[in-house]
């Protein structure tokens, strides 16, 4: 039994008083368990004395509550007792007649659990559980702000507390509760300062201090950028965060856009800002004022106009006109301004849906604009230059301006595959510039999501979506676009269609993914095909297409990650059984030999 005692000692749940828990002492006068819980045992100074009677009667009464023995504060009341002229018989009396042992028999019961074979790692979770489940339901944020107020510093207990997992648990989900509690937000701040931060997922929480919320915004930036392959998990994180409320947002976005100065890394935080901004935006937001306030003043015209569509979330030929007046000035305001993802969108959908009509007086505006954007660079002055002053360079903005202009006569008019096989040479020369890549995304997004454009379709592999592989060739920073494109249609209904042609579709479908993944975009397109896979909502033939068009594709060396993904699909036998030949010299088995050899896989 000795050796039990050491054991449950070293987890840190039962004390050298036989106590259930390292906190539960502490926490006792939290949930109302004894009237001495705000009480430490006296530090040796004697306080002036008290009524000798009004003392003996208030002693007394707490000695008569259950467990008053295992209160943290009885040394002191014991002190307090002897000094007013109480007797020992008597304090003996009471405490022992009111003594319940509730922890000692949890104590008990805990030892003849592990002796009937629980494992003591289980039995310790009992007793926290449940021990959670108590205060949560009795938990008094009055007392609890008393006795930390009472306490002059911070408790012994609070800091041991903290150091346990499911005791910060319990803290993180009674500061949802009580927001107002003064020991529970005092808490939250000695948990971050501990460096626990990133546990603190609760933003009402973590928002109630500057220190904590810019500790887990510190925390939320970090994995932004130290996970770039799942950023954009990582960027919806972020922005849910700062979007919380109208400070978090204006103080986030205050500091993040201090960071986009940095000469190392500003455009990452930039983007960062960006994406928040368009997080805010699509939940309803409206944050053009707070974005506006934060670029440059010194242009009032141009932010007006810019503010006024963003506003309105729609374009206009008399604020674009006053845009393109000041963007066409030899002193012309940043490019910052304008390259504002909502007005940057506005533009791409302006100029490259299929049916939007521009005045035709205004159209070389809106290209001029979205070209500018696009293609010109900006470099702070040099030394002996006048201050602020920025060097502009436009050697790509009229060949920018020339291939949008071409693509957008192009995808201005509804064209059939048949017709656009005339323009294909004047698409593939254009769209090696990145805005016009956009555009033909958005062009082809727009097209191929009419319902009826696969039913009235006759080529194996339409027009349009050729023109993505090309797209996906030449700009890997539209990957990510091209793919929800593709997995989107992957996924729509198609109902009008023939089961087979609708097969055939999917496969064309998987064949433009299979394209994406020899562009190097790898990782998302086998990480969407293994989820179809578990799932199991796809047709497996599919899934056997996908497998054995990527293994005629790839060749070692493979990345771990990729492994990891990839080759359960190959070992599954339902998807490449019929693959297989009789020794180990089919792309199967060639596969699986190599990853096996070569690869730890979990």
């Amino acid at each position: 039994m000795a050796a039990m005692d050491e054991e449950y000692e070293e987890d840190g749940w039962i004390n050298r008083n036989n106590q259930p828990v390292a906190a539960g002492a502490g926490v006792a006068g939290i949930v109302g368990g004894g009237g001495g819980g705000a009480e430490e045992e006296a530090d040796g100074h004697d306080e002036p004395l008290e009524n000798p009677q009004e003392v003996l009667g208030e002693c007394l009464s707490k000695f008569a509550t259950n467990d008053y023995i295992m209160e943290p504060g009885i040394f002191a009341q014991l002190k307090r007792y002897f000094q007013a002229g109480g007797t020992p018989e008597q304090v003996i009396n009471q405490l022992s007649a009111n003594y319940t042992a509730v922890a000692q028999m949890a104590n008990l019961l805990a030892e003849w659990l592990i002796l009937a074979g629980v494992r003591v790692t289980d039995v310790q979770a009992m007793v926290e559980n449940h021990l959670k489940d108590m205060i949560l339901k009795t938990f008094d944020p009055k007392k609890a702000d008393k006795i930390f107020t009472e306490e002059g510093e911070t408790p012994a207990w609070l800091t041991e507390m903290i150091e346990h997992h499911t005791w910060r648990s319990l803290i993180y989900r009674l500061a949802e509760e009580y927001p107002d509690c003064l020991m529970l937000n005092f808490t939250i701040k000695l948990i971050s300062d501990a460096g626990f931060q990133s546990e603190i997922t609760s933003i009402s929480t973590a928002a109630q201090q500057i220190e904590v919320f810019s500790r887990v915004l510190k925390t939320a930036i970090a994995k932004f950028l130290n996970h770039p392959d799942d950023g954009a998990t990582a960027i919806q994180e972020c922005a849910k965060m700062v979007c919380h409320g109208q400070h978090t947002y204006v103080y986030s976005q205050v500091l993040i856009q201090v960071l986009s100065q940095e000469p190392k890394g500003g455009f990452i935080m930039k983007r960062l800002a960006q994406e928040i901004t368009k997080y805010a935006l699509k939940n309803n937001h409206n944050v053009t004022p707070i974005t506006m306030a934060l670029n440059s003043a010194r242009h009032p015209q141009a932010c007006e106009a810019l503010t006024s569509m963003l506003t309105r979330n729609a374009l206009n030929p008399a604020d674009i006109t006053v845009l393109y007046r000041n963007y066409s000035s030899p002193e012309p305001p940043p490019i910052d301004l304008i390259r504002n993802p909502q007005f940057l969108d506005l533009l791409v959908d302006s100029l490259f849906k299929v049916g939007v009509k521009i005045n035709q007086e205004h159209k070389a505006k809106y290209i001029y604009l979205l070209a500018y954007a696009a293609s010109v660079c900006e470099t702070p002055g040099k030394k002996g230059q006048p201050k602020g002053h920025r060097n502009t360079n436009k050697d790509e903005l009229k060949p920018t301006i020339q291939a949008v202009e071409k693509v957008h006569t192009i995808c201005n008019v509804n064209r059939g595959s048949t017709e656009l096989i005339a323009e294909i040479s004047t698409l593939y020369n254009c769209i090696r510039f990145p805005v016009v890549g956009v555009g033909v995304i958005r062009w082809v997004e727009n097209t191929v999501t009419e319902p009826s454009y696969f039913k009235l379709c006759t080529e194996s592999c339409p027009l349009h979506l050729a023109l993505l592989d090309e797209v996906a060739c030449v700009h890997s920073s539209l990957h990510d676009q091209i793919l929800r494109l593709l997995i989107q249609l992957f996924e729509s209904k198609q109902d009008e269609l023939e089961i087979l042609v609708q097969l055939e579709m999917k496969k064309m479908l998987l064949d433009r993914m299979v394209n994406l993944l020899a562009r190097g975009c790898v990782v998302p397109v086998v990480k969407y095909i293994r989820q179809c896979c578990t799932k199991g909502d796809t047709d497996i033939s599919l899934i056997r297409y996908f497998v054995t068009e990527v293994l005629e594709t790839i060749t070692h060396p493979y990345s771990p990650e990729f492994v990891q993904l990839f080759l359960p699909m190959v070992e599954n036998e339902e998807i490449t059984g019929s693959m297989r030949g009789e020794g180990d010299n089919d792309p199967v088995s060639e596969f699986i030999v190599h990853c096996k050899a070569h690869y730890t896989t979990i």
